[in-house]
């Protein structure tokens, strides 16, 4: 690379990582948008808030199931293969929730759930194809530009989508995400070969992933913080923020503000993390992610609104600083063979177990009061990136 062609700008004018980021970004706008949209057809009668809760629960299932084998499959196989199997599954199933709204729940909700799998098995194999696509040195900017997109994503689609569904009815929009999956399952690149270790039972190469994260301390480390964070702090005010935004301030306004400043926080922690590398970026990340402490004290304390917007903000940033080393990290330091499994034990345990935590957190707030369940989870939040900041290899993430 020429000394006078900054990274960033190198890597926008790469055709492949191009491929790769519209590839990535159309599978996360398709898994962001199903829930929005079957919102809709709550609206339309079509589907019962009920059989909402069915089918979102059938695609979380589906997503479980499908992460640690699509971990094994994406390191036997060419990651690519693999993208292009879980995109054409979910965009094969997707057209069926159309057909079965207004006519059979249980039809919507097993295309749900193999929309879901599609879903799951699409996240280690391109975690797994971006770091044989983007070369070491490019991938923090890489990784960056994926969540940005993202975020740019939460900010915009909510209105595109309020828009089309003027002009559209809910199952055309529901075609549109299969759409996507299609475009996520066509378009990225191969990448670099693999050499993958010798075949043997399916239970035996997972049991390979888990000896290969074990062999990494900081990973073991900061992976059960991500999950003590987003199983107590993000599950809990997901529930609570909702509560606060009504009954102390009086207005929905809180509630969309909060969600809205998460996402331009994040948006810009991503920026941040791609321009910048401290010397001890695991603590750094690891700060990053213990900011989400600051969410449950605002709704825990009678303070201004401004100052609950104002945290989600500063969590926001915070995960995203979190996020890009750590994905760059992962990619970095774990065995190229294995890292597909490894990538899909971050997915699994982390994003995965999230409904757990909000399925728990409910129960929680009514047997000991919103005030009790806060403090408990933003004690969490400081505490579990405080304990994996002690493991020595935390410091770099190396």
């Amino acid at each position: 690379m020429r000394p006078d062609v900054r990274p960033g700008a190198a890597l926008l004018r790469d055709v492949a990582f191009l491929r790769l980021w519209t590839g990535a970004t159309a599978s996360g706008l398709a898994t962001w948008a199903l829930p929005f949209v079957l919102g809709f057809a709550v609206l339309e009668r079509s589907l019962t808030a009920a059989g909402l809760g069915v089918v979102l629960a059938a695609r979380t299932v589906g997503f479980l199931v499908a992460v640690p084998v699509a971990g094994v499959l994406a390191d036997r196989h060419p990651r690519r293969r693999v993208v292009a199997w879980s995109g054409a599954v979910a965009g094969l199933a997707t057209p069926l929730l159309a057909v079965g709204l207004g006519r059979s729940v249980v039809l919507v909700a097993a295309a749900a759930a193999v929309v879901g799998a599609g879903q799951g098995a699409c996240r280690p194999a391109f975690q797994a194809l971006t770091a044989e696509v983007v070369a070491e040195e490019r991938r923090r900017q890489a990784n960056a530009a994926m969540t940005v997109a993202v975020r740019v994503t939460t900010l915009v689609a909510p209105g595109l989508t309020a828009l089309l569904a003027l002009v559209v009815d809910t199952p055309a929009l529901v075609v549109g995400t299969a759409v996507l999956w299609w475009v996520a399952a066509l378009v990225p690149p191969s990448g670099a070969a693999v050499v993958p270790v010798a075949r043997r039972r399916f239970a035996a190469e997972f049991v390979d992933g888990l000896r290969e994260a074990r062999r990494h301390p900081w990973f073991v480390a900061g992976l059960g913080a991500l999950t003590a964070v987003i199983a107590t702090g993000y599950s809990a005010t997901g529930v609570v923020l909702p509560l606060v935004s009504r009954d102390r301030y009086g207005t929905g306004a809180v509630l969309a503000a909060a969600t809205t400043a998460y996402a331009v926080g994040a948006l810009g922690g991503a920026v941040i993390a791609a321009r910048r590398r401290s010397r001890g970026q695991g603590w750094t990340a690891l700060a990053g992610l213990a900011c989400y402490g600051f969410v449950p004290l605002a709704l825990l304390l009678p303070v201004h609104a401004v100052v609950v917007v104002a945290a989600y903000a500063v969590a926001g940033a915070g995960i995203e600083l979190f996020n890009v080393p750590w994905f760059t990290a992962t990619q970095r330091e774990v065995e190229p063979a294995m890292l597909a499994r490894v990538s899909s034990l971050d997915f699994l345990l982390s994003y995965g177990l999230a409904p757990v935590g909000l399925a728990i957190i409910a129960p929680a707030i009514a047997g000991f009061g919103a005030d009790a369940v806060l403090v408990v989870c933003a004690v969490a939040c400081f505490a579990a990136p405080a304990a994996a900041a002690l493991v020595p290899s935390s410091r770099d993430f190396r």
